[in-house]
């Protein structure tokens, strides 16, 4: 296992070029967010829009629409429950699971739906609905971000056990197309095609709710505009807990919404460096 360091915001974040416009730098749809869970999606957008993707779309329930425009109005939002078909297929990056709940159908809806050249990042409750309900995933890029009782859930593998990169990785090679796993804990783990890195940087006040939706909107938005996928998440999970470690520095607990809104001067830092 390997420890990743600043140098991978060095090597991710540029410049914009200065032609350029907003479909250069990606479109984002995240699908989620029920009644009782419609903060999920709102954080996920907000921290994908302060990322710097290009366009971002929320297919959630419609009791959240007035929420997510008051909070993240460059957010375009539309009814999960509508044929979503022609919105994914026009997407570069699609989040689903987060505060989604037990809606099977529409994860199944989704996964039929994703084309190869896509990014698939799968969050939250999506994640517990594959391990009840196993499903084939799309040929496609795929990214799991689970916390470690998700990651129990789908992988059978105990939770004092995932400190085992052996047994983490071969949960991995049961998938056909080898997801990125992003293992969430107090030392985060990355799994890529060919190594597996952990974060240094973060501690416990990241320990409330909404985080990992921070992250998993983080992630989409780098996933949008950077490439390779692996550095670009790589990047994205280092740069929110090291934001979060910036904001502990006068803060007792550093809030997802917190993060968010310190995503922007922090890229802007590390794109203004000579590489």
């Amino acid at each position: 296992m390997r420890i990743l360091t600043e140098q991978i915001l060095k090597e991710v974040i540029t410049k914009r070029p200065s032609i350029s416009y907003k479909g250069s730098f990606g479109r984002v749809l995240i699908v989620g967010g029920n009644p009782n869970y419609g903060g999920a999606v709102i954080m996920n957008a907000m921290a994908a829009v302060h990322s710097g993707a290009g366009l971002v779309s929320v297919a959630t329930d419609p009791s959240n629409f007035t929420a997510i425009h008051c909070h993240t109005p460059e957010a375009m939002v539309t009814d999960y429950q509508q044929d979503l078909k022609a919105l994914i297929v026009s997407s570069d990056v699609i989040l689903i699971g987060s505060g989604l709940g037990d809606q099977l159908a529409l994860l199944q809806r989704v996964l039929t739906s994703i084309e190869p050249h896509q990014i698939l990042i799968i969050d939250g409750s999506a994640l517990s609905l594959l391990a009840q309900h196993p499903q084939v995933l799309p040929d496609c890029h795929l990214v799991f971000t689970p916390h470690q009782m998700e990651w129990q859930r789908l992988s059978h593998i105990a939770i004092a056990n995932q400190n085992q990169a052996d047994l983490n990785w071969q949960a991995l090679q049961d998938y056909t197309n080898q997801p990125l796993l992003v293992l969430k804990s107090n030392h985060t783990q990355i799994y890529t095609e060919n190594e597996v890195y952990q974060i240094p940087v973060g501690g416990p006040y990241q320990a409330t709710g909404g985080m990992g939706d921070t992250l998993a909107g983080m992630i989409a938005g780098f996933a949008a505009q950077f490439k390779p996928l692996a550095s670009a998440v790589m990047a994205a999970t280092y740069a929110h807990s090291a934001i979060a470690q910036e904001l502990a520095q006068d803060y007792y607990v550093t809030l997802p919404t917190q993060i968010s809104g310190q995503i922007s001067p922090f890229m802007r830092r590390y794109s203004q460096l000579d590489k």
